[in-house]
């Protein structure tokens, strides 16, 4: 199944944050975005956490039986969906998430058999291990004058 295209504006710029490893700055913009709220937004937000998880277990090198395509897709996904002027831009009360979910949407399904598999492999983790797999590592503070 073909990409949404407003996803695969966000593939190179998904390529970039892996490739220097700037995923934990992308799980932090993400928790900071504000999803809605009400039932139907349950799925959403527990579909965000999987991704959010496997992005995490991946950065820590913790989890790797995934395939490079679905990975990307998984981080442009992420990208699309804490950018407030995508499609439909996220502050127009009602309607500014319809493309957001779309875009998650499609990547759970056309993603879903390494979906799985990395939630039966998060099933198996203890707590104790799932805790510090998925602890965001803290903020690298730079400092301007020796950068």
């Amino acid at each position: 199944m073909k990409a949404p295209w407003k996803l695969t504006r966000y593939l190179p710029l998904a390529a970039r944050f892996l490739r220097e490893g700037r995923l934990p700055e992308l799980l932090r913009a993400l928790g900071d975005k504000r999803t809605p709220q009400g039932q139907r937004f349950a799925a959403l937000k527990e579909d965000l956490q999987l991704l959010r998880a496997l992005s995490l277990a991946w950065f820590k090198g913790e989890y790797r039986q995934i395939s490079n395509q679905a990975l990307l897709m998984v981080v442009a996904a992420l990208l699309y969906f804490i950018t407030p002027f995508d499609a439909i831009p996220d502050w127009l009360v009602g309607v500014g998430f319809v493309d957001d979910l779309a875009v998650l949407a499609w990547v759970m399904r056309t993603w879903h058999g390494e979906l799985e598999a990395f939630k039966a492999w998060r099933d198996k983790q203890s707590p104790e291990r799932l805790a510090l797999i998925e602890h965001l590592p803290n903020a690298e503070r730079v400092d301007p004058l020796h950068s």
